[in-house]
C-alpha cells in the first residue's frame, strides 16, 4: 500500500463540524467536489511530501494527461487553495507548483482512504468474493 506522507503537523483553521446528518453529507460533498477531476489525486501525489515540481515535471509524472487538462487541474487546485504556483521571472519561464498547507494536510486523511480501500480487498478475500469489481 502507498502511503502519502508522514503526519503533517499543523492543520489550517477549522470551521465548525456540522452538527446533523445532512449538514454533515453537504459539507463532505463539498470536500470531495473540491478533489473531484480525474487527474487530482495522482497530481496530490506527486507533490505530497513538500515536493515542488515544475509544469514539464509533472507532465513527465502523468504521462496519460494531455496538456490541457493538466493545466485545467492545476488552476483548479490554485484556486481552491490547494496547490500553489510560483512563477520565476526569468527567460524561459520557470513555473513551480507546491502544495499549500492546506493541501498537505489532506495527507492523512488519504492514508485513511487508502487503509480503507485495502480492507476492502482483505474482506473480499475473507467473504471468498471473487472479484471486487461492481
Amino acid at each position: 500500500m502507498t502511503s502519502t506522507h508522514e503526519k503533517v503537523s499543523h492543520s489550517p483553521a477549522r470551521k465548525s463540524v456540522p452538527d446533523t446528518p445532512e449538514a454533515a453529507a453537504e459539507a463532505v460533498g463539498e470536500a470531495l467536489a473540491i478533489l473531484e477531476g480525474r487527474w487530482k489525486l495522482r497530481i496530490l501525489f506527486h507533490l505530497f511530501g513538500g515536493k515542488v515540481l515544475r509544469y514539464s515535471e509533472l507532465e513527465r509524472a502523468i504521462p496519460e494527461v494531455s496538456q490541457k487538462m493538466l493545466a485545467q487541474q492545476l488552476r483548479r487546485m490554485e484556486s481552491d487553495g490547494i496547490v500553489q504556483r510560483v512563477v520565476h521571472g526569468q527567460v524561459p519561464p520557470k513555473v513551480e507548483y507546491r502544495l499549500t498547507e492546506w493541501g498537505q494536510a489532506l495527507c492523512p486523511t488519504l492514508d485513511s482512504l487508502l487503509r480503507w480501500a485495502a480492507g476492502r480487498e482483505a474482506v473480499a478475500v475473507a467473504t471468498g468474493e471473487a472479484s471486487l469489481e461492481p
